[in-house]
This record gives C-alpha cells, structure tokens and sequence, in this order.
C-alpha cells in the first residue's frame, strides 16, 4: 500500500472512531446546573435496557410516602430556539415530558402543585426535573462501514450533514424529603429519539413521544421496586 492510501484509510478510520463514538449517557461538561451537585451518580440498566446516570439514597422507601409535589418540568437554562427547534416544539417536548412524569407518579402519589396543599399527616416527597437540551447527533457508524472505502463515504456524510441523527433529549431530576429538604433520588437521563434524516430536518415533539413512554415504565418500575 503507497503511503498516500495509507494516509487516506488512517484518516477515515480516525473518522470512524471519531463518529461512532455516541455516549449513552450524559457527560459531566454536559451536566447544566439544575441540580444543587452530582455527587454520588453511578451508571446503571433501567428496565427498558437504557443506561442513566443515578443516586439513591440508602434506604430510601418510596411507599413510605403518599404526596409528591410538582407542577412540570422547566426548561433549563432558558430555552433558545434554532433552525431546527422553535419555541413550540420546546414548549410540546416540556409539556409531554411534564405529563410522563405526571404519569408515573399519579397510580402510587397524590399530585400536588404546592407544597402547602400538602395535607398535614402526609409524608411529601418534592419532585425537581428540567429538560437541559434538545439535540440531534450523527448515528454511530455501523460495521460495516468499517471497510476503508465506507468508512470514508460515512465520514464524508457525516461532515457535511447528510448523515441520519439521533434526537436527543437530556433531562436531570432530583426527589426531596419536604421533611429534610435533602434529596433521596437523584437521575440525569439522556433521552433517545427518533432518526432523523440529516442534519437540516426539523426536530419535532413527537419524535421523543415513544422514549418518553418508556422513561415513563422505568420511573414506575423504579418507585414499585424499593
């Protein structure tokens, strides 16, 4: 092999790596600054086979509650609209993420808005969750675009733009004991969505709605399981 073909397949291979190489969970210069820190958050398996970044605190029983208050989920920092997101869609994605969360609480708690609705014999629980970012990134390179020649097409299509994306949603949340005011759970959760074609198509609220049903199933399983 001339040493120019082996330049060109030690770049595309560089590029595959550099493409393919798609976090499952978020990385900590990705953390916002919603939560008061994010100490003690360990990569674990939900349910439904997706990776989270979470804490528990030891001995934490969530049946030893029966309130929990929230009113919906922020949008942290405040939102800026793009080519690809306008306010609409974040304001849809807030308010569908807002109702999975609702959803997973309301067969085991009481809702409330505030904390002074909470009746007084109750054991309260105080539920903080921010949608951080919505993205889009370009799939990870499959194998067999690993062949020298693919792998320089897939780098290419990457580059450019043409390559399909992944949406992605990034949410953290933490649970307070209204009681302490300390925190019992908290999770940092990099949400999945649907593939978009390239990187010019529009993200829509929808394209989380499945993802979103399923952090709804691992919230619950998570709250029946303690």
């Amino acid at each position: 092999m001339g040493m120019s073909n082996k330049w060109i397949v030690g770049i595309a291979l560089s590029s595959v790596f550099q493409v393919g190489c798609v976090s499952k969970v978020t990385e900590q210069e990705q953390y916002s600054g919603f939560l008061a820190n994010y100490q003690g958050l360990e990569e674990q398996t939900t349910p439904s086979e997706k990776k989270v970044l979470r804490w528990v605190k030891p001995g934490f029983d969530p049946r030893a509650y029966s309130t929990v208050v929230f009113k919906q989920v922020e949008l942290y920092p405040a939102p800026k609209p793009s080519d690809r997101i306008n306010l609409k869609t974040l304001q849809d994605v807030q308010t569908m993420a807002s109702n999975s969360v609702k959803n997973a609480f309301a067969p085991t708690y009481t809702i409330i808005s505030d904390a002074q609705q909470a009746p007084a014999d109750s054991r309260t629980l105080i539920l903080h969750a921010a949608i951080t970012e919505v993205s889009a990134t370009n799939e990870g390179m499959h194998w067999y675009e690993a062949v020298p020649i693919s792998a320089i097409v897939g780098a290419t299509q990457a580059a450019t733009g043409h390559r399909d994306q992944t949406a992605e949603m990034y949410i953290e949340a933490d649970l307070i004991d209204a009681k302490t005011g300390l925190p019992v759970v908290k999770v940092v959760r990099k949400v999945f969505g649907e593939t978009l074609d390239n990187a010019s198509q529009p993200i829509a609220a929808n394209d989380f709605k499945a993802a979103l049903k399923e952090m709804t199933n691992d919230m619950q399983a998570l709250l029946s399981k303690q």
